[in-house]
């Protein structure tokens, strides 16, 4: 005969879920571990009680969202809300399976001993292991009026999906991407090393930010290019050890033979994965569909399909092309792919230094995380038959070029900018004054031919395009 987990072992797990019921606390592992600096922007939604929304904080796997949730439930208690009044289900846990969202809401109520009808806070976490959870989250939405819903879930791309199509007007999205460079510098403790410079730039009130301390900043930029992407790994020096144990694992190999091919229907998972494998190790390089079915052994029709699915993930970014002139190609036949986050390229091959022959392509892609961070703005590159620029910021309402961007580990055009004639080229038709050059710590401002050229370190760039990223979102 076949035994069914009884009501009492769902409600002992729920108690043993939620310690701050008794304790009026988190528990303290999660307490020390320091707050992103994107929980600022998360709690608002939380305490949004005029309009009447679930909140889905979704994510690629391992960036802090669990934690985060913790962080929150010691928000609330912080600001008066009854312990027992906040309820914390982990979703993928076996015990709950094949529970509908409202009766684990339902039992969790019971589990408390109170008796209040409404005003509960309510996380369900892992929330993509419940089937049709959008269905079920909506309702609970609109049949509890006076209550606030929590998701998070990992599988980023069908969430988006799940909570587009179902969840209008019921639901608030909350990304949660890698770490900025920024917050790697916050969590570490390091603002101290961190200063602002001025630019000629085009617009004024852009903030810029350099370092008095350039050899401890470039150190800590590369370890952010090897382990940063992950609150974990950067705290960790045994994860550091063996980033491929844990990140290939934990996050590349889940996502490529668990969640894409179970939300997608994928059958072949070695194609999806060879893709990948190509296209991180590749990570800044351009491609065109020929290539890359070349290199990876993916055929071109299911190529396109495969691309969706992992910019879906959160694993990778396509950045379209415009010629020497600023204006686009009718066709795009060759695009950049850039990782979201560098380390993932590190753990699946091994640790870059400062000297390997990829650095210049993962210190670009870095540079490239960081405008990852800007939901409504993409930067495109410009190519043409015998020149190049890294970067270019194209208006919305004009189409054409705002700024442009040379991506540079060296400092050798800092002392001779007259090489730069790629980029010398592009300003000149676009009619741009004042481009930026990254170096690996020369800073400062030199003429040449009529062109103001601002060179700042790379690193330092990074963390300028990271913090004004989040600091625009919180003023938005």
């Amino acid at each position: 005969m076949i035994k069914e987990i009884s009501k009492e072992q769902v409600l002992d797990r729920i108690r043993f879920e939620n310690p701050w019921w008794v304790d009026g606390r988190i528990e303290a592992d999660y307490n020390e571990m320091p707050r992103r600096l994107y929980f600022d922007l998360f709690k608002p939604l939380v305490y949004e009680r005029e309009i009447r929304r679930a909140v889905v904080l979704m994510g690629p796997r391992r960036v802090g969202k669990t934690v985060m949730l913790f962080h929150m439930v010691e928000d609330l208690i912080q600001n008066g809300v009854n312990p027992k009044k906040i309820i914390f289900i982990t979703i993928e846990n076996p015990i709950y399976n094949n529970m509908p969202l409202e009766q684990l809401f339902s039992y969790a109520k019971e589990a408390t001993g109170l008796k209040d009808k409404e005003d509960w806070h309510i996380i369900y976490d892992e929330i993509q292991y419940c089937r049709d959870w959008e269905v079920h989250l909506k309702s609970l939405v609109d049949s509890y009026r006076k209550d606030k819903f929590i998701v998070s879930g990992s599988a980023a791309a069908a969430l988006k999906f799940a909570s587009n199509e179902s969840g209008a007007g019921r639901f608030t999205d909350f990304l949660l991407p890698p770490l900025t460079f920024n917050e790697y510098i916050s969590l570490k403790g390091l603002d101290r090393i961190i200063t602002t410079t001025t630019l000629k730039w085009k617009e004024q009130n852009t903030a810029f930010y350099t370092s008095s301390h350039l050899v401890e900043l470039n150190k800590h930029f590369l370890d952010y290019i090897n382990f940063g992407g992950y609150p974990e790994v950067i705290f960790s020096e045994k994860i550091q050890a063996n980033p491929g144990r844990y990140i290939r694992q934990d996050i590349v190999d889940k996502v490529l033979l668990r969640d894409l091919p179970s939300l997608y229907g994928i059958s072949d998972t070695r194609e999806l994965n060879s893709l990948f494998t190509t296209i991180a190790y590749n990570s800044g390089g351009e491609f065109s569909l020929e290539t890359l079915s070349k290199q990876s052994q993916v055929p071109k029709n299911t190529l396109k399909k495969y691309l969706e699915y992992l910019e879906a993930a959160y694993l990778i970014k396509q950045v379209k092309r415009i010629d020497q002139s600023g204006k686009r190609f009718k066709r795009d036949n060759f695009f950049k792919i850039y990782l979201t986050n560098p380390s993932l390229r590190s753990a699946l091959f091994s640790p870059i230094t400062s000297t390997d022959e990829m650095i210049g392509n993962m210190v670009e892609t870095a540079i490239f995380a960081q405008w990852m961070h800007r939901e409504w703005f993409t930067p495109w590159y410009a190519r043409w038959s015998n020149g190049e620029v890294d970067m270019i910021g194209i208006s919305d309402s004009t189409l054409k070029p705002l700024w442009a961007l040379e991506i540079k580990w060296s400092n050798r055009y800092f002392d001779k900018p007259g090489e730069l004639k790629s980029l010398y080229k592009f300003c000149t038709e676009s009619d741009l004054n004042y481009p930026i050059v990254t170096t690996i710590d020369k800073e400062g401002e030199k003429e040449h031919n009529g062109l103001t050229i601002q060179f700042l370190p790379a690193a330092a760039y990074a963390f300028t395009v990271g913090k004004n990223s989040l600091d625009r979102k919180k003023n938005s």
